[in-house]
């Protein structure tokens, strides 16, 4: 049976690739969801460099290891998509394939000094936003116990804010990420998320509470550790010794995504100079297009899978 590997991100569990899971397995494929460092019922090491992407990489290799070591469909969203592209790039002979939600391969490594180059600087002019919408990402190395505080004040407020359906209309302003140091934070001087109800057709209420006991258990200082790591990814990204990837790849843009922005900026472009057998696709959809755009997001996969002649 083939196995599918599916990595989530910040500040997910391995919970929300459930209807891509429960899809691939009714049709004969071996599906595994971990928790990744930092999340859920993976260890919470305390020291910020155990989040560097090679570390996780070395995590998902010992679990692939224990899986039977048979090389896999690597699936990665948000934080997960820049480990399954280092899997990808350090380790062929693992990977039969690799998919990746909104995040895009970037064969420098996943990192602000990356980033910023390929800003869409109509939408963010330097002067204002001289980190476009990565502003928040500056935030973490600059105020990371501020952040974290920040987030942990109340957590079912921040899951019910971060779990919420893309709007259209979003990726044709700045994003709200880009004013996070301006702002004095995600949340100002409220210093906590607003009271907001669940949104009810992105996780149903008893995958919402697993999050929410989840981060009110480990916090949030792992997961934001994830962003404190920009040397060492780079570096190790320098080190990979296939950055060229030659397996079949598949890119979904999520249409909405305002900070992963992939149509109207260059944030792609390193992609498609570093895959030879690249496949993308669009899908009408914010940032958790897994979670909001279930079935679409299967198809996508499927239909990849199926004319890349990929079969469990």
């Amino acid at each position: 049976m083939s196995l599918m590997i599916f990595v989530h991100g910040w500040p997910e569990l391995g919970l929300v690739w459930r209807a891509q899971a429960e899809h691939f397995t009714a049709a004969g494929w071996r599906c595994v969801t971990p928790d990744l460092r930092g999340y859920g019922t993976a260890p919470a090491p305390d020291d910020t460099s155990a989040y560097a992407v090679e570390h996780v990489v070395a995590d998902l290799i010992a679990l692939h290891d224990s899986l039977g070591g048979e090389p896999a469909v690597w699936v990665g969203h948000d934080w997960g998509s820049p480990v399954v592209w280092a899997l990808a790039a350090h380790h062929p002979e693992r990977v039969r394939a690799v998919a990746s939600l909104c995040v895009p391969y970037l064969p420098q490594g996943f990192a602000l000094e990356t980033l910023v180059p390929l800003v869409d600087r109509d939408l963010y002019p330097a002067e204002r936003f001289p980190y476009g919408q990565w502003d928040y990402y500056r935030y973490y190395a600059e105020s990371f116990e501020q952040v974290t505080a920040d987030f942990e004040a109340d957590v079912e407020a921040t899951v019910s804010l971060l779990f919420r359906r893309g709007r259209p209309e979003s990726v044709q302003r700045p994003a709200r990420s880009a004013g996070v140091r301006a702002n004095g934070g995600w949340f100002g001087a409220a210093r906590r998320a607003p009271q907001l109800p669940r949104d009810e057709t992105m996780l149903s209420a008893e995958d919402h509470a697993t999050i929410v006991a989840s981060l009110s258990a480990k916090g949030f200082r792992g997961p934001g550790a994830w962003y404190l790591n920009d040397d060492a990814n780079v570096a190790y990204a320098a080190r990979a010794a296939y950055p060229e990837l030659r397996m079949p790849v598949l890119f979904v843009h999520a249409a909405w995504d305002a900070i992963c922005e992939t149509r109207g900026s260059r944030l792609a472009e390193p992609m498609r100079a570093a895959c030879t057998d690249l496949t993308e696709t669009t899908i009408d959809a914010g940032h958790e297009v897994m979670l909001e755009a279930p079935a679409e997001t299967t198809t996508a996969l499927a239909t990849w899978l199926a004319a890349a002649g990929l079969t469990p």
